[in-house]
């Protein structure tokens, strides 16, 4: 006869083996969904555009944020994590990344937004690189599955302008 203390050890081990098997598989049932998400965002007004005193370009501007992330949330999906960033480059670097905009999404019914917004963070670059600058506008997210890695993408939306002269 086996003791108490030994079919305990069995049944435990055999509940943490399918445990881990069942988190396998929706960790793996992930990268069968079909991801579709969309974005659109406008810069309706660049509220201003100045030098500050220490000579870093400083730029406040008023966006219209709309998009449908549904498609990256399943039964696995806990929430997604989503941010605009404005991106650009410059003769010391290649690419400089600002956030402009951030926020949790913590279900499908929240994925489908529209935001009018100013920028949330400021849009600065240290030195005087931003005059006439062209840039991109980028919106990232991150999936933060129940069980199983996170994963990242992101849409670039192009042809955005700053002025010549500051405001």
């Amino acid at each position: 006869m086996h003791s108490f203390g030994y079919r305990a050890n069995a049944l435990l081990t055999f509940a943490i083996t399918i445990l881990a098997l069942m988190c396998a598989m929706a960790s793996v049932s992930d990268n069968f969904n079909s991801l579709s998400p969309t974005s659109e965002v406008q810069v309706l007004n660049i509220n201003w555009f100045q030098k500050k005193p220490d000579g870093d370009d400083e730029v406040s501007l008023t966006l219209n944020i709309s998009a449908n992330l549904q498609s990256l949330f399943t039964w696995n999906t806990k929430q997604v994590f989503v941010f605009l960033a404005a991106e650009y480059e410059t003769p010391k670097n290649s690419l400089n990344q600002v956030s402009l905009w951030d926020g949790i999404i913590p279900s499908k019914e929240h994925a489908k937004f529209k935001i009018h917004t100013t920028n949330k963070y400021r849009f600065i670059d240290q030195g005087r690189n931003l005059r006439g600058k062209e840039f991109n506008l980028t919106l990232h997210w991150h999936v933060m599955p129940k069980t199983g890695k996170m994963f990242a993408d992101k849409i670039v939306m192009t042809g955005y302008r700053l002025p010549e002269a500051y405001r």
